[in-house]
């Protein structure tokens, strides 16, 4: 199989930081948000768009 090796660093930096906060989804979320505002860079958010509801078509069928 084939390794793409900019894939394999991001992982294993991705993976460093994880076990940093011993895989804690709320302090590793916490810490992304702390480097956000300390990097002083501009961060958008859109808004959430409503998904589509696409009606369901009763198909003819020819026999």
């Amino acid at each position: 199989m084939w390794n793409d090796p900019i894939v394999e660093e991001v992982r294993a930096v991705r993976t460093a930081h994880a076990q940093k906060f011993n895989y804690d989804l709320k302090a590793i979320a916490a810490d992304f948000k702390k480097q956000q505002k300390k990097s002083k860079r501009q961060v958008v958010s859109l808004p959430s768009k409503k998904p589509v509801v696409l009606q369901r078509t009763k198909v003819d069928k020819e026999n």
